[in-house]
């Protein structure tokens, strides 16, 4: 099987030649195929949170290549936005990041800035199917954000992600902060998204366990590099 997102020897380099560079990011090949629930696994400054801002543009590496269905997504740095569609990214606690008046607005918000030109149906329906997805009942599209639990908040920000229908989802230590049953319905979900919408899932944690139980591949990340 042919790889849908391909690292060729990436590294990428805070306050290049300056007193404070640091490599945080060094010489990593990595090859993720379509269909696949991937967990990059490391302990607090491994690196592994700037390598998966690299897999949809957010940064540019300092060396190597980005292949999206074989294509560096760096060739024409003036079509980067483009890699967004296809590669959503949900930081971590991305409840944070929520701002909109209503729940609806704040998940519309996404949907509006890649299609600019979109008519309000077609962006009420894209809204209704990501809120449905994630589980959140549409009776709450008109609430604030801001008054929905800790685990419906996520959730509505993940639905702010793969309202653009993206191939790949990329999560940053998507169950931090979650109790143990927050933990296990948000897994739950990413597994549902994954057979429904977005077919290739990448985690980012630091939790073996969560890793093992969840994803059927792992790439551990130590001092910038995959170690096993």
């Amino acid at each position: 099987m042919s790889s849908v997102l391909e690292l060729k020897n990436l590294s990428f380099v805070y306050g290049q030649k300056t007193p404070f560079e640091k490599r945080a990011v060094d010489n990593v090949s990595l090859s993720i195929e379509k269909g696949e629930f991937i967990g990059i696994i490391g302990h607090t400054g491994s690196g592994k949170s700037t390598l998966v801002q690299m897999l949809n543009g957010l940064i540019q590496p300092t060396e190597g290549q980005v292949l999206l269905d074989g294509e560096d997504i760096w060739q024409n740095p003036k079509e980067i936005r483009k890699v967004r569609f296809k590669v959503g990214m949900v930081f971590q606690y991305p409840e944070y990041q929520l701002f909109a008046e209503t729940v609806g607005q704040d998940v519309a918000f996404g949907y509006k800035n890649f299609f600019s030109n979109a008519k309000e149906d077609e962006i009420n329906a894209a809204v209704d199917r990501a809120l449905t997805l994630v589980g959140i009942d549409l009776s709450l599209k008109n609430v604030s954000p801001f008054e929905l639990s800790g685990g419906q908040k996520r959730r509505v920000a993940i639905a702010g992600v793969i309202v653009t229908s993206p191939e790949i989802l990329v999560l940053d230590e998507p169950v931090a902060g979650l109790d143990p049953r927050g933990k296990r319905d948000l897994m739950r979900l990413l597994q549902n998204l994954k057979n429904t919408t977005c077919k290739t899932i990448i985690i980012v944690s630091h939790d073996m366990d969560e890793v093992a139980e969840n994803c059927n591949k792992a790439a551990v990340f130590s001092g910038g590099e995959i170690v096993t």
